[in-house]
């Protein structure tokens, strides 16, 4: 999260950037608008998350299940080897996700060790009710 309200002001950048070009100083200028834009985003969309008993991590494990073409279910490090969370934190994610029964769990027919991990209809009546919503908060910023 980027928490300044008020971005540096073009006399700071100059104090402190004497060395840069103008078009570096303006590079510098626009990235910390991005990210304050950014920050701004990322706050709306946990808020809508939260509103739907989600959270950022828990949505976009759903998401990444969901949005593989020709599969309906996915192992557990293929999860996460597409997110950036470590193992433990995924593991307690997905533990709460298949309690909740947004997802279910099976062993894999060739390898019992190996679990697939796939939405149940639950999670995909979750996804379709937190999308629209989920798109709007990015459509609002990009207006």
């Amino acid at each position: 999260m980027f928490f300044l309200k008020e971005l540096p002001t073009k006399a700071m950048l100059d104090k402190y950037t004497s060395a840069l070009t103008n078009h570096e100083k303006n590079s510098i200028a626009e990235a910390f608008s991005i990210m304050r834009q950014a920050s701004l985003l990322v706050r709306s969309i946990n808020t809508h998350f939260s509103a739907n008993n989600l959270s950022q991590l828990r949505f976009l494990i759903l998401i990444v299940i969901d949005r593989e073409p020709d599969r309906t279910s996915l192992y557990a490090h293929e999860i996460a080897s597409r997110l950036d969370v470590s193992r433990p934190v995924l593991t307690r994610t997905l533990k709460r996700l298949i309690e909740e029964g947004l997802l279910i769990s099976t062993h894999d027919e060739t390898d019992k060790r190996a679990k697939n991990i796939s939405l149940t209809k639950k999670g995909m009546t979750c996804l379709s009710k937190v999308l629209p919503g989920y798109f709007n908060e990015i459509n609002k910023l990009m207006k």
